[in-house]
């Protein structure tokens, strides 16, 4: 083998890391990366995608699901810049992710030379650290200093790397001078995360709000997760409904009597009006960003991570810095345990009465295929430890609502971001992470267009991985957005439905069309047994609207001014929302 070269440093430090994976495009910007990789393959494992926003969200979705460091590579210039989308799902969600990206030869910088974009000025906003590798002798100490801080602050580290530095002599450190003050850097690949609790002053007036409290209620994130047990015993003590973020959706059984389900317009009517009727709400994990249903006038407790978000969405009463679990074990002793159950118990009636309503809305009988109905199907027959991954849209209705989180199942979307196309490079990293486990994307045809190269990067990287293919031929979320300010459709609806179980067959994967409802549940049952990639694609009700949990009198207002200012097939989307009552009603 050749000497060894600059880009060694860093893969090597990498390993020494922990790193199995990383996700990412090959260019003529990271050739020497590209070498690195190759020499160590046995050790790591480079996984090829077709676009490098894939590989960003495959690293994101990555250390979601692991907890663990993400990491994606793309070349220079246009490469990386395709990560932004998904660097950025990354920062806003807060998962540990470092970006390795291509830079022009050091000797060209300054002098617009082809593709010469200075990705650590455009990644500032993005990073947790953020840094150009200018000598060979500094890459251990930087590779080590991106990692501990992408870890610590659960944020993005990007390293840039100019393309000439890669294949130098990593022994040769480059111009030398000054005072002499200094010797190269000597660092190591070791993190230990911090043990953080609140003060017991805290906890004891935590503990006084709450045990005040005549109808408390309990709003949960993805920060209490692995915190289940404890999340039900502080409610069962304190008679409170628990309300789940819908990224936090995975951190209580929905089929739990003290559960009530999400808040906002994808929640549930029990939700809104278990935190209406509350006198106190207790906030555990979660930077709810929704405040139009959060209550400012009653007391508010909460549970944080990050002191920095403590008090961000509601002025509080008790704060608790502090890890859900091991606060929730300290707070717990604290608390007294609720003799009447009366406004615990009305919350249950009212989540009975929603669920219902929801599985009239899944009907079976309906032709188009209600989208509920293929949710419902999924839910029922997926694994207990199904991992689902959601695009944005209505598609993420469907899921939050019809999707019941039961055994070890998780579920993951882009939450603060809200964008696009996640879905599918989600279930890929997934997959990779654990092999074993059923991984399903959960897609609209607009997101899953976006991305769909990537199935072919899971065929022939022979991952089973599922996908669900919610065809309704619109941006629906779009749509109803636009009814719902008064406005007519515009510029929502493909002239057709884009077929895709041929390009998953193409691919080397199953594919299957459906487009009849009786032959909806067998085709999911197929799905789900494939041993391989496989995909359904189904032809849903583009007229079906994601109804928020209550209605107001301005929303149903705005929305028969669409209808009066002419949008189109309202008389078809009329006749949806009339069916929807009435099974409702039948219920």
């Amino acid at each position: 083998m050749a000497k060894q070269i600059a880009s060694e440093l860093m893969v090597e430090r990498l390993i020494d890391w922990g790193v199995d994976t990383v996700f990412g495009l090959p260019g003529d910007g990271i050739n020497g990366i590209m070498e690195g990789f190759r020499r160590h393959q046995d050790r790591i494992r480079f996984f090829l995608v077709h676009h490098e926003e894939a590989a960003a969200f495959m690293a994101t979705g990555y250390a979601k699901a692991t907890g663990k460091l993400g990491v994606c590579v793309a070349t220079s210039g246009p490469g990386g810049l395709h990560l932004i989308n998904g660097l950025y799902d990354a920062k806003l969600d807060h998962a540990p992710v470092l970006a390795i990206t291509g830079m022009q030869a050091t000797s060209q910088l300054g002098t617009g030379f082809q593709q010469e974009v200075h990705l650590d000025r455009i990644l500032m906003d993005l990073c947790v650290y953020n840094q150009m590798f200018h000598a060979p002798a500094s890459i251990p100490a930087l590779v080590d200093i991106a990692v501990r801080s992408a870890l610590s602050k659960r944020g993005v580290a990007h390293l840039t790397f100019p393309v000439d530095m890669q294949e130098a002599d990593p022994a040769k450190s480059g111009f030398e001078g000054g005072l002499d003050t200094s010797r190269t850097p000597a660092t190591a690949p070791v993190y230990h995360a911090p043990h953080v609790v609140p003060r017991d002053e805290d906890l004891q007036q935590a503990a006084r709000v709450l045990n005040e409290a005549t109808k408390p209620v309990i709003l949960a994130g993805i920060g209490a997760r692995g915190a289940t047990n404890e999340l039900l015993a502080a409610a069962e003590l304190l008679g409170a409904p628990i309300i789940k973020s819908l990224s936090g959706k995975m951190v209580a059984p929905d089929d739990h009597p003290l559960v009530m389900g999400g808040l906002g317009l994808l929640g549930t009517k029990p939700s809104e009006e278990a935190m209406d009727d509350s006198d106190a709400v207790f906030m555990v994990g979660t930077n709810f960003p929704y405040t139009r249903w959060l209550p400012e006038d009653r007391p508010a407790v909460q549970i944080e991570l990050d002191p920095v978000r403590l008090g961000n969405r509601l002025p509080l009463a008790a704060g608790l810095v502090g890890d859900a679990k091991e606060t929730l074990e300290k707070l717990i002793p604290l608390l007294e345990r609720k003799e009447d159950r009366s406004f615990l118990e009305g919350a249950q009636k009212g989540k009975r009465s929603w669920d219902e309503s929801m599985e009239a809305l899944a009907n079976p009988d309906r032709d188009p295929i209600q989208p509920q109905y293929l949710m419902h199907l999924i839910s029922d027959l997926a694994d207990d430890d199904a991992i689902l991954n959601s695009d944005s849209g209505t598609i993420a209705t469907w899921a939050a609502r019809h999707f019941e989180i039961r055994g070890t199942r998780e579920f993951y979307l882009s939450g603060n971001l809200a964008t696009m196309a996640p879905g599918l490079p989600y279930t890929i990293a997934h997959q990779v992470a654990y092999p074993g486990r059923q991984c399903i994307a959960f897609v609209g045809d607009g997101g899953f267009a976006m991305l769909m190269a990537e199935f072919h990067s899971a065929a022939w990287h022979l991952l089973p991985i599922k996908v669900v293919v919610c065809n309704n031929g619109l941006l629906g979320q779009i749509l109803w957005e636009q009814m719902a300010l008064g406005y007519p459709e515009f510029s929502v609806r493909f002239p057709t439905h884009m077929d895709f179980a041929p390009w998953a067959e193409s691919c080397g994967g199953l594919g299957i069309r459906v487009e009849k409802v009786g032959d909806l549940e067998p085709a999911v049952r197929e799905l789900l047994a494939h041993d391989g990639p496989a995909l359904l694609d189904v032809v849903v009700n583009a007229d079906e609207p994601p109804m928020p949990p209550k209605v107001t009198y301005d929303q149903a207002k705005k929305f028969g001014e669409s209808f009066l200012k002419g949008t189109p097939r309202r008389a078809t989307i009329a006749s949806t929302i009339a069916r929807d009552k009435i099974d409702q009603l039948r219920a």
